[in-house]
């Protein structure tokens, strides 16, 4: 029995998984127990069918009255027709780092919890009907407009079901978030404005140079050194706007060595010497 890498084999001409995506999974024949490599979190939401997933410690039946939020990780599953002639499941993807934004942008993001549980059980309801037709909207128009509403479409069903399932639901998120990318993370959001080398930080995450900028890219899909940089130099714009600092007092706080460096990549980025502020 071979492996599906899911949601790799969806994604069509895309030259890096995206990290919100939407697919409709459609079938007019039963699918035997499969090998599943989920590397991103998703939620099922079945619309005609049955489906059956086998985790490490237990199973569990889903009908069209139930949608799923599955952690990512490697599962088996069975898919049926039951008395329908199709069967038809809306996916909807979602990366480590769209999640840590969410959490983030409202100010629930915590350390991981130590909660197992690879899946939490969503009822339908009228909103979710709701919201996925929505979705069905989405296909009959511009990829442009499509990549720019799903980020909104996403935050709305997180809102509802923080809503609908309140704390349960909250920890579960939270329970989505690996140790290794969480600790990752506050390793370098600690040294933002430190006057460390990428290789410095690099060494506090126990990485190879190398190993951090493939683990950096991957965690936030730019290189380090643009990263760091464009958030030093907006510290000091930051700073500089308040009028009670000056470029000498800030360079090294923002993370660099000499004044000259920092006056230099002030003028690049912003078009204006950090004096004229």
């Amino acid at each position: 029995m071979s492996i599906a890498n899911i949601p790799e084999i969806y994604i069509k001409k895309a030259k890096e998984t995206p990290d919100l995506f939407v697919y409709d999974l459609k079938m007019n024949t039963d699918m035997a127990r499969s090998k599943v490599n989920l590397s991103m979190n998703m939620f099922s939401f079945l619309q005609l069918g049955k489906k059956q997933v086998y985790f490490a410690d237990t199973s569990l039946a889903v009908n069209p009255e139930q949608s799923l939020l599955l952690k990512k990780g490697r599962w088996l599953w069975t898919e049926f027709l039951d008395t329908e002639t199709h069967y038809f499941c809306k996916l909807l993807f979602f990366s480590e780092k769209k999640l840590i934004d969410f959490l983030n942008k409202n100010s629930m993001y915590e350390h991981p919890n130590r909660l197992e549980k690879s899946y939490f059980i969503i009822e339908n309801d009228a909103y979710i009907t709701s919201y996925l037709n929505s979705l069905n909207s989405l296909d009959v128009t511009s990829s442009d407009f499509v990549n720019n509403l799903l980020p909104i479409k996403f935050e709305e069903l997180m809102h509802y079901l923080l809503h609908k399932y309140g704390n349960p639901f909250r920890t579960y998120l939270q329970s989505l978030i690996s140790k290794e990318s969480s600790e990752f993370r506050k390793v370098v959001e600690n040294n933002v404005h430190s006057n460390l080398k990428l290789d410095e930080i690099a060494f506090l995450c126990n990485m190879s140079i190398s190993t951090f900028k493939r683990h950096f890219i991957s965690e936030y899909k730019v290189s380090p050194g643009k990263w760091f940089r464009n958030r030093r130099l907006q510290r000091a714009k930051d700073l500089l706007q308040e009028g009670t600092h000056k470029s000498s007092d800030i360079y090294l706080e923002v993370g660099y060595s000499s004044l000259s460096n920092f006056s230099i990549a002030f003028k690049n980025k912003f078009g204006i010497n950090p004096k004229d502020i």
